[in-house]
């Protein structure tokens, strides 16, 4: 491939030896002014200012000056030399790439045009340019050390040689390594553009350790192509030290030796002024240059050639790969199996669901993955995460979630992506992967509140917590208890922590002191984990029929006929309907907002758990659909309701509320705490007035 380059470009340069022989022509000036360089000032000490006569030293200076306005002419025609040679390469290139795009619809071709050709333009551009002005400057430098004195050539000229052989020795290696890391930084590239935005399916997956591995194995190979890289970049930086440092280090060394046998004063001076202000300017030019640039115009024009001759699409830039690193990429999430650590341990299966039912949001945003699955004996299929929009302390407008994994297994908060739509299909339906074979699954448990002597639903005893040693607590000391079938609003400022209290409850934070219980189960753990479905603001829906969406919280599919009264029940018939009923595919991102909170809450309501978490579930709901879907959890039977309120009706259709206001809790009815709480009174008179405005989805 190299060799077909190597007289591709021969063949393109010697079709073009006009350019050429007018290229060399303009730059024969550029000789001129670097030949004057030395040798006027030479002359100007020797027989003008040193001689005592320093009318001729001006005089020489003025030729020198004389030099540099010729030199500067001939500089401005090469400019329009080169373009003649590096446009008709930017057309042939185009002419490839888009015979190759039309004749094969390759989609890569626009990116090949626009990036790839472009940058084979201006690279080729640089490299003449370069190339040229060493060849011509050291070719001017040469002949004004001979003409100085051919001693001086005798000790600049080894070491300049012994400088550039070793340079052009490793040119060949660099470009291999320097492709090689282009390789390995764009395959970087392109695995994270696919992981990041399906970093909510990677979670609901359970494929966090798949994808990191693959990424860091990435990361790795782009660290030691790096590596190698820089190891041979050092022989780089010893030719120009040779090339260009030793000479001036020559001169001023054998500079007695030099006047002994000769050497004038003004011929010495002349030969560094060669050395510093031409050869090691040029010098450095072409070895960073032809260095790096050289080894990008080869990759860019490689890859132009192969995809020329094999057809496959390539992107360009950052996104584009080679053959070299074309290996097994990432499952972002797309049907990847959770293998949830400590249900594989407990021989129960846990469908681990990302995003709205199984997200945690931090600040912007994080997300969470459950490793507790279901404890032995019980069949789970329960959210695993928790929409964390939590105080740091009074006043914080979001908390930070702690990133630490508590000791016992239960997950983190990890971070969403922004834009809040799945890239890929997580495990989910008929289509989910079969369980491992050590998997056995149980009958599920009966009701907790069915037994005589049921535990509370939800009990908090002397819980704290705070998001840091040093930080004020977010929840203080606070004691809850709640009944099985009970209906709770948990109302407060922005960023108080109300959705710390629903992470602490579903498991994803420990608190710092206290005890939180599901159903006499302590929380953390897989058996509390089995009893409590979490649905925070942001829903999750991915791509797949409404049915698998709707029953991804379900070990086995959901009869039609249950997932039809469900839908009734929640508000999302009208929904089902217009999307051509159950079995129709569903485009996350062709849904609002509201719908796929609609799409979530209807999840939710066809699990098991007999404790729903709404954490601001039913925010981009109107009114009536909020109202809709909180009856339908409230009526549920056997199921006890915890709300994240943000209108005063989810408070008034409660049956108690918690006011959280710091230190200064509450807990009532709506009639007692407007009575005696004044933070309540004033939440109320701030929500009244935004019941008509609530946008609908």
């Amino acid at each position: 491939m190299t060799g077909g380059i190597h007289r591709h470009g021969l063949r393109f340069l010697r079709d073009r030896w006009r350019v050429l022989v007018r290229l060399g022509g303009w730059s024969v000036l550029e000789t001129g002014q670097t030949f004057l360089t030395g040798f006027a000032l030479a002359r100007a000490l020797d027989e003008g200012f040193l001689a005592g006569r320093p009318e001729a030293g001006l005089a020489w200076l003025g030729v020198a000056g004389l030099g540099v306005l010729v030199g500067a002419y001939g500089t401005a025609r090469v400019y329009g030399a080169v373009a003649a040679l590096a446009e008709p390469l930017r057309d042939r290139l185009v002419t490839r790439v888009v015979s190759r795009g039309v004749r094969e619809a390759d989609a890569g071709a626009l990116s090949g045009l626009t990036q790839q050709v472009e940058i084979a333009r201006d690279t080729f551009a640089g490299l003449v340019m370069v190339s040229r002005s060493f060849v011509f400057t050291a070719v001017g430098a040469v002949l004004g050390l001979v003409s100085l004195d051919p001693l001086l050539l005798l000790v600049v000229a080894p070491p300049l040689a012994a400088g550039l052989g070793l340079f052009t020795a490793t040119l060949r290696p660099l470009a291999r390594r320097q492709e090689t890391f282009l390789v390995a930084d764009e395959a970087l590239a392109d695995d994270l553009g696919a992981v990041c935005p399906g970093l909510r399916d990677i979670t609901a997956a359970g494929a966090e350790d798949r994808v990191a591995a693959s990424t860091r194995s990435r990361v790795d190979a782009e660290l030691r192509a790096a590596c190698s890289l820089a190891r041979w970049g050092v022989l780089r930086v010893a030719s120009l030290a040779l090339g260009g440092h030793l000479p001036i280090l020559l001169l001023l060394t054998c500079a007695p030796w030099l006047l002994d046998r000769g050497v004038t004063p003004g011929a010495l001076v002349g030969a560094l002024a060669y050395v510093t202000q031409s050869l090691l300017p040029a010098l450095q030019n072409l070895v960073h240059g032809l260095g790096t640039s050289g080894s990008r115009l080869a990759v860019v024009l490689r890859r132009l050639t192969r995809q020329a001759s094999s057809g496959g699409g390539a992107g360009a830039g950052a996104g584009a790969r080679s053959g070299a690193e074309a290996e097994a990429g990432v499952d972002a999430g797309a049907g990847a199996e959770a293998d949830t650590g400590a249900g594989r341990e407990a021989g129960a299966e846990a469908k681990a669901e990302g995003g709205g039912e199984t997200g945690t949001e931090a600040g912007a945003g994080a997300r969470a993955k459950a490793d507790g699955g279901i404890g032995a004996g019980a069949e789970g299929t329960t959210d695993t995460g928790t929409d964390a929009k939590t105080a740091a302390g009074a006043g914080a407008a979001r908390d930070s979630a702690p990133r630490t994994r508590p000791t016992d297994g239960t997950p983190a908060l990890r971070e969403r992506p922004s834009d809040g739509t799945p890239a890929h299909r997580p495990v989910a339906g008929p289509h989910a992967p079969s369980p491992h074979p050590s998997d056995e699954r149980s009958p599920t448990p009966p009701h907790p509140a069915a037994t005589p002597s049921a535990p509370p639903a939800l009990s908090l005893t002397s819980v704290t917590f705070a998001y840091g040693p040093a930080a004020t607590p977010v929840i203080d000391d606070l004691d809850l208890t709640l009944r099985p079938g009970a209906h709770l609003a948990v109302v407060g400022p922005s960023g108080i922590g109300k959705s710390t209290l629903t992470a602490l409850v579903a498991g994803l934070l420990e608190p710092v002191r206290g005890a939180v219980r599901l159903f006499g189960r302590p929380v953390p753990g897989p058996e509390a984990a089995a009893l409590r479905v979490l649905i925070p603001q942001e829903a999750y829906v991915f791509t797949g029929t409404l049915a698998e969406n709707l029953g991804h919280l379900r070990p086995d599919p959901v009869p039609e006929a249950e997932l039809l009264a469900a839908a009734e029940a929640v508000g999302l018939m009208p929904l089902l309907e217009a999307l051509g009923g159950p079995a129709a595919t569903v485009d996350p991102a062709a849904l609002s907002a509201g719908e796929r909170q609609l799409v979530a809450l209807t999840r939710a309501y066809l699990s098991r758990a007999p404790l729903a978490l709404l954490d601001e579930a039913t925010c981009h709901l109107d009114p009536r659909a909020e109202e809709c879907a909180e009856q339908a959890f409230a009526a549920r039977p056997g199921s006890t309701l915890v709300v994240v309120a943000h209108r005063i009706s989810s408070a008034r259709r409660a049956d108690r509320v918690l006011v959280m206001d710091g230190r200064r809790t509450a807990y009532g009815t709506h009639d007692d705490l407007l009575r005696r709480s004044p933070s309540y009174r004033a939440l109320v008179g701030d929500w009244t007035p935004m019941q008509s405005k609530t946008p609908v989805p």
